[in-house]
């Protein structure tokens, strides 16, 4: 049953993706090649430098992801080595999908080597997934309070019940840090307890979480041509919604359910489709699959690394036991 159960979310991704690129084609089908090549190419240079530093942005919160799950450990590695680790996990993960997943092999080999157990890796893993899951529903809390019609881009509700849904998430957040601050009992469903960290765990939580969402909405905002923009607020609340929803759906760096869901929230904007799809091009380009071809030639370095310490022991005691042959 175990090993059935492995292939439902992959199944489950592919055929997201499958279904998200139908629906894409029958969306896309009248936009030409030549109209997004345009639209790329008249993205100003300035543009380009924002949406870089956006990505830079984006992956230095997750690194300090990593860093503050380390605090709560009361483990100390240096920033250099956990931004690269952070780096290698999190562009591999948005490209693979099922993150939890993907991330948790190099964070076991990276970590693991550094003399962390496996129960350490495990709670590493689990707080970083908990500050992201933590920064959404803080955005998405503000975002529902503060700009309630980017909701009614994607469903028809009434703005009051909008507003309501997005204080309850605020609670939720305050909800969260009280516990912290008041050291709330654990937490306990069934066997197992989820423990409130520190409130300076929590405090920084409270401001690296949101940041990796800012960094990363900011790289389509830039992208996207000054005319017709709707505002950062409102793409930051499209982009909340089409990046849960490709997360959730575990198709490989979201493919086609990010494009479909971000596409048809900005339909009612001033902006050509082929503008929109050109940003979301840009944002693809940077934040996943640059970051991925970086990731691979860390990986094939430490990984080759690794096998030098491996075998550098082996070497030696040849050589020496050689040597004793010789004497002999």
């Amino acid at each position: 049953m175990k090993k059935k159960l492995e292939y439902v979310w992959p199944l489950i991704g592919l055929a997201a993706v499958v279904f998200s690129f139908w629906l894409l084609y029958k969306e896309l089908k009248g936009i030409s090649a030549n109209e997004v090549w345009d639209s790329v190419t008249n993205i100003s240079m300035h543009r380009w430098i924002l949406c870089a530093l956006s990505t830079l942005v984006a992956y230095g919160a997750l690194a300090w992801y990593d860093r503050i799950a380390l605090l709560h450990l009361g483990r100390k590695i240096s920033w250099a080595v956990v931004s690269l680790v952070s780096f290698t996990t999190y562009a591999l993960s948005h490209n693979i999908g099922a993150s939890v997943l993907s991330g948790a092999m190099v964070r076991f080999r990276a970590y693991g080597s550094m003399g962390l157990s496996l129960a350490e890796i495990g709670v590493l893993i689990a707080l970083c997934s908990f500050t992201f899951a933590f920064g959404t529903i803080l955005l998405g809390g503000l975002v529902l309070v503060g700009e309630p019609e980017v909701l009614l881009r994607l469903i028809d509700a009434p703005i009051w019940l909008i507003r309501l849904a997005g204080f309850g998430l605020l609670a939720l957040v305050a909800l969260y840090m009280l516990g912290s601050w008041r050291e709330f009992k654990p937490l306990k469903i069934g066997k197992f307890a989820v423990y409130y960290p520190r409130l300076p765990i929590a405090t920084r939580q409270l401001f690296a979480a949101p940041l990796e969402l800012l960094g990363a909405a900011a790289i389509i905002y830039f992208a996207l041509p000054e005319a017709g923009n709707p505002g950062y607020f409102v793409v930051l609340g499209v982009f909340l919604a089409s990046f849960s929803l490709a997360l959730i759906s575990h198709a490989p760096g979201g493919l086609g359910v990010l494009e479909f869901v971000f596409m048809n929230a900005m339909a009612s904007d001033h902006l050509s489709q082929s503008d929109i799809l050109a940003a979301l091009l840009v944002f693809r380009l940077l934040y996943l699959i640059v970051p991925l071809a970086f990731a691979i030639i860390v990986v094939i370095l430490f990984e080759r690394s690794r096998l030098s310490k491996t075998l550098s022991p082996d070497v030696t005691g040849t050589d020496e036991n050689t040597q004793n042959d010789k004497v002999a």
